[in-house]
């Protein structure tokens, strides 16, 4: 006891002596030293059971008032403060800014990241890991690989793996049952721990059984569950067309400001619309510049399997391939997306006068037994145009009745093959574009469901003359006033023709091959005018 407190005279005295020498406690007296040992002297058994802990009060006491300045950043950790602030600053700042500046330039700043956010939802495919989670079956992995083999030869499993688009793991897992059966065998040495596999005579007479059924051998295909909720997060209805955007979408365009401010309430409705007037104004090159609008990507699946048949949706004469790029929420590694769906830019489809339809129910091939996907299925998440509308192979009544309950309720009913009907979204915005007034060709029925009925009127002289100077840049031939008034006036005004938007690139592309013929210079004259206007209006009023 008494080496007890021997120790605790000692380490008091120690203390002493620091607070005199410490300029931070200049005025410690002998009645808080009193205070202190007096404190220290009424728990002594708890607290000198180890001499060692209580080594450790005079480091904890000493610490905090020597380096002050070096321990207020640890006790103030960097990454709170940081993560706080832009936490308080996003909701303040993104959902005032539509409401407190309505001018455009604070609009269209404000604007872009909401429509951003509402459009693409982050969704891309994600990879499946096992057969379960890809919703195909072991029978249906095994039914492309042995077709595959059939027509290929000697295939190695990654091959085979990346033609159906399925992860090597889950392939490699079916091939090995595929030889346990003896349908499949391998051929040679395993190469990086990939083998060769060879179909074998029992595996070819099933491959040929399997091929009268149906001959399709290409990418895994994605079931309908997982389309319906891919296209949810996708659809059209959920974009949201500023201004800019439409002014982007349409810059190679020349159109009128009343004209675009018609245009944009009718894209965000997504509900169809109708685009009139007189040909040669652009409503062909309107409604395929609606889809630019958008301005996003999308994925939709190569294939789509319905109750055992295989429908094939992506079309490379319809849609175009995105180029790989780093879309935000988007995965930098190619394994983790799911290759059985394709990365599209937002589809235009077009289908004129030779529309029927059979074009609109899913067709199969009576060779291979393939069905192909309708025109309103391929144009989900886009535009589907119909041009030329009122001149179809197919009655317009028959059309109209096809879609009218489509156009209201956003779904369509398709007839398979095998007799049953499906369910699929109707989802894409539906443009019809006509000479004639839509009154004339539809009933009132039809045009409640298109509320949009936008005009495409004639360009005006100033317009004119503006497509005269942006067509003679792209040409080559030197912008002439002079020309184009003697145009207007002799050609236009005096006979009564009405001017048109492809009128200049027409009437410059004659001038051109008249200059080059005579092998004169490219130049817009009275004379080269009259000669283009000879001959393209010869039959025309």
């Amino acid at each position: 006891m008494s080496s007890q407190t021997q120790s605790m005279s000692d380490f008091l005295d120690d203390l002493w002596s620091n607070l005199d020498n410490s300029p931070a406690k200049p005025q410690a007296t002998n009645a808080d030293a009193h205070a202190a040992q007096q404190q220290a002297n009424s728990a002594p058994a708890p607290v000198h059971q180890n001499s060692q802990p209580y080594n450790a009060p005079p480091v904890q006491h000493a610490a905090p008032r020597q380096p002050v300045p070096q321990q207020q950043p640890v006790h103030d950790p960097r990454f709170v403060e940081p993560a706080a602030q832009p936490m308080q600053q996003q909701p303040i700042q993104q959902p005032a800014a539509p409401r407190v500046a309505p001018p455009q330039t604070a609009t269209q700043q404000a604007t872009p990241p909401p429509a951003r956010q509402h459009r693409q939802r982050l969704f891309y495919p994600k990879a499946p890991r096992s057969l379960k989670d890809a919703g195909i079956s072991v029978d249906m992995v095994g039914r492309l690989s042995l077709k595959l083999l059939a027509a290929r030869g000697a295939v190695t499993g990654r091959k085979i793996s990346a033609h159906i688009r399925l992860g090597f793991p889950m392939v490699e897992s079916v091939l090995n049952t595929l030889r346990k059966e003896q349908l499949v065998a391998l051929k040679g040495d395993a190469i990086a721990g990939d083998y060769s596999y060879v179909i074998t005579q029992k595996g070819l007479a099933l491959a040929k059984d399997l091929a009268r059924e149906c001959t399709y051998f290409g990418a895994a295909p994605v079931t309908l569950p997982q389309y319906l909720a891919a296209m949810e997060l996708q659809s059209v209805a959920d974009q949201v067309i500023r201004s800019a955007d439409l002014k982007h979408a349409f810059s190679d365009l020349l159109l009128e400001e009343d004209l675009l401010k018609v245009l944009g309430p009718a894209i965000n409705s997504g509900r169809g619309m109708f685009l009139f007037g007189e040909p040669g104004n652009g409503k062909t090159s309107i409604a395929e510049r609606i889809s630019k609008s958008f301005g996003t990507t999308m994925w939709i699946p190569r294939a789509l399997g319905i109750d055992g048949q295989i429908i094939r949706i992506y079309d490379p004469a319809i849609h175009e391939v995105a180029p790989p790029s780093a879309t935000v929420g988007e995965p930098d590694d190619p394994t983790e997306i799911d290759h059985r769906w394709v990365k599209i830019q937002r589809p235009t489809v077009i289908a004129g006068g030779e529309l029927t339809m059979s074009e609109l129910e899913v067709c199969e091939d009576d060779n291979t037994h393939i069905c192909e996907a309708p025109l309103q299925l391929k144009s989900n998440g886009g535009v589907l145009l119909i041009d030329d509308f009122g001149r179809q192979r197919m009655p317009v009544d028959e059309l109209l009745n096809r879609w009218i309950v489509p156009l209201e309720k956003r779904y369509d009913l398709l007839n398979l093959p095998s007799g049953k009907k499906v369910q699929v979204p109707f989802d894409q915005l539906v443009i019809f574009s006509t000479n004639l007034e839509p009154k004339d060709l539809v009933d009132d029925a039809f045009l409640r469901r298109i509320p949009y009925k936008v005009q495409v009127p004639n360009p005006t002289p100033l317009q004119f003359h503006a497509l005269f100077q942006i067509m003679c840049k792209k040409i080559g031939i030197a912008y002439n006033q002079d020309a184009v008034d003697h145009l207007i006036k002799n050609h236009y005004t005096k006979p009564g023709r009405g001017l048109k938007a492809c009128h200049p690139r027409d009437l410059l592309l004659q001038v051109r091959n008249y200059c080059l013929y005579e092998d004169i210079e490219l130049t817009l004259t009275r004379e080269s005018m009259d000669f283009a206007v000879a001959c393209y209006f010869s039959v025309l009023s």
